[in-house]
This record gives C-alpha cells, sequence and structure tokens, in this order.
C-alpha cells in the first residue's frame, strides 16, 4: 500500500473536473491539488512560459511527496508533459491521450475543443491521428469559454450564445466532441441543448482518471485506506476559488492555503 498522495494541477480551476472524477474511481487516495490562478489562464501564453510554470508547479509537487502527477490541464499536457516526463522519477501523465483514445473508439468524425494553446499545438489532433489516421478531425479554439467559466457565468445567456457562436462552425461535421479543456465539462448542459444531444461528449477527465487508476495498480501503487485529507493550493484568490471549487466539486474545501511559487 503507498500511503502518498496523487499530485494534480492545473492553471485555474479547470482541473478539479478530474479531482472529481478521481474521486468517483480511486475513493482512496489522497489528493493534493495546485491551481495557477495568479497566472491563469494558460491558453493564451507560449510554450516556453507554459514549460517553466509546469515545472514550477512539479516541483512544488514534489515537496508536498506525491507519487504520482496529473496534469489537468490541456494546454499544459500539450506543452509540457514530454518535458516532466524526462525530468521526474515518478509517473507523469496527461488528460490528452486517454480522450483521444475514447474519441476514436466513437467514430471517424471528431471534434475538439479547446483553448488557443492547446488547438495550435495540434495535440489532440496528433494524438488521434497516430491512433486512427483515417480520422476527420475538426477543430475549434474557445478562448472566450475559460473565463466565462471562471467568473461563474455557466447559465448566462451570453454563455449560450458564444457557445453556439463558436460550434456553429463544426457541428453538422462530427459525430462526438472532444472537450479539450478541463474547465469545458461544466458546459456540457449547454452544448447539449444546443446540438439537441445529438453528438457524443467526451470528458478526458473520465478517462484520464479511469487511466490513473490502471497505472496505479500496475505500479502496485494503490491506498486501500485513506488517512490524511486532501489538499488544495492556489497561486491568488483562494476565496473565489473556494467559493467556485466547491460548486465543482459539490462539497467544502477546508485545507486550501494561497502559495506563491515565484517566491
Amino acid at each position: 500500500m503507498n500511503r502518498k498522495a496523487i499530485g494534480v494541477f492545473d492553471s485555474g480551476l479547470g482541473g478539479l473536473t478530474v479531482v472529481k472524477e478521481l474521486k468517483k474511481v480511486l475513493p482512496n487516495e489522497r489528493i493534493v491539488y495546485f491551481g495557477d490562478t495568479a497566472r491563469v489562464p494558460y491558453g493564451s501564453k507560449s510554450k516556453e512560459v507554459i514549460v517553466r510554470y509546469s515545472k514550477e508547479i512539479a516541483k512544488f509537487l514534489k515537496t508536498q511527496d506525491v507519487k504520482m502527477i496529473v496534469i489537468a490541464c490541456n494546454t499544459a499536457s500539450a506543452f509540457a508533459l514530454e518535458e516532466l516526463k524526462k525530468e521526474l522519477d515518478i509517473p507523469v501523465i496527461g488528460v490528452i491521450e486517454a480522450g483521444a483514445r475514447m474519441a476514436v473508439e466513437i467514430g471517424e468524425n471528431i471534434g475538439v475543443i479547446g483553448t488557443k494553446g492547446t488547438v495550435s499545438s495540434k495535440a489532440y489532433y496528433n494524438a488521434i491521428k497516430r491512433i486512427k489516421l483515417g480520422a476527420n478531425v475538426y477543430q475549434k479554439a474557445c478562448p472566450l469559454f475559460v473565463p466565462l467559466i471562471e467568473e461563474g457565468m455557466i447559465d448566462d445567456p451570453i454563455t449560450e450564445e458564444i457557445v453556439k457562436k463558436y460550434l456553429n462552425e463544426i457541428d453538422v461535421m462530427i459525430d462526438s466532441l472532444v472537450l479539450g479543456c478541463t474547465h469545458y465539462p461544466l458546459l456540457t448542459k449547454v452544448i447539449n441543448k444546443l446540438t439537441n444531444g445529438k453528438i457524443k461528449l467526451i470528458n478526458p477527465a473520465e478517462e484520464t482518471a479511469k487511466e490513473v487508476k490502471m497505472i496505479l495498480k500496475e505500479l502496485h501503487m494503490e491506498n486501500f485506506k485513506r488517512e490524511k485529507e486532501d489538499q488544495y493550493f492556489v497561486s491568488d484568490e483562494p476565496e473565489n476559488f473556494k467559493e467556485l471549487g466547491e460548486l465543482f466539486l459539490g462539497f467544502e474545501l477546508e485545507d486550501l492555503k494561497e502559495i506563491n511559487l515565484e517566491k
């Protein structure tokens, strides 16, 4: 039994969708989460900056004695996963490969929505093509989704109009849609409404949680008895994170601390 925690990080709140799925399939595992709320969003930043941020966060999570790191951010998964794998002596996984595998299982006409960084990296496009060369992949950057979600405007009519504007360009061509940002599962309801539920939505957070469980089992790193509570760290605005984070997760965030990595 390995009592160490699973480290999870994201640019902000979105990675909590991965935490939620991890807690479903691995209820005995402890989680240490870091949300880089001082530097969100990542989607519009360069690869070099994202890699630097990711290395800083990974270094911090290692001080928390984690046994594995999950990059619960599509942009950081696209740009920093391979770098962290090379540098760290613990398993590191992202959220892209698992989502790509599920998309290919559903059909050949696949839509991918994400931040500018994720879409421009072609990380999902390349991952899907590696699995099935003949798949048709239609990508669309949706840069306004993250700020709308972080502002708590999930059910706002403005959000519905913006979702409609973005999806109008690809929805008639696809059978499935990869929610290529960990924030986007929070828009599932409005996306299903606007597409009449005809498009299968793929939440990479669900697939990533299954992959984490499989890896821990294969490496004999599972914990079968929880002894400590989860911990949550942010780099700015803990009050806002707590309020919205509790909406994401459905329970109270008791152990939440602010920490400045740049110091």
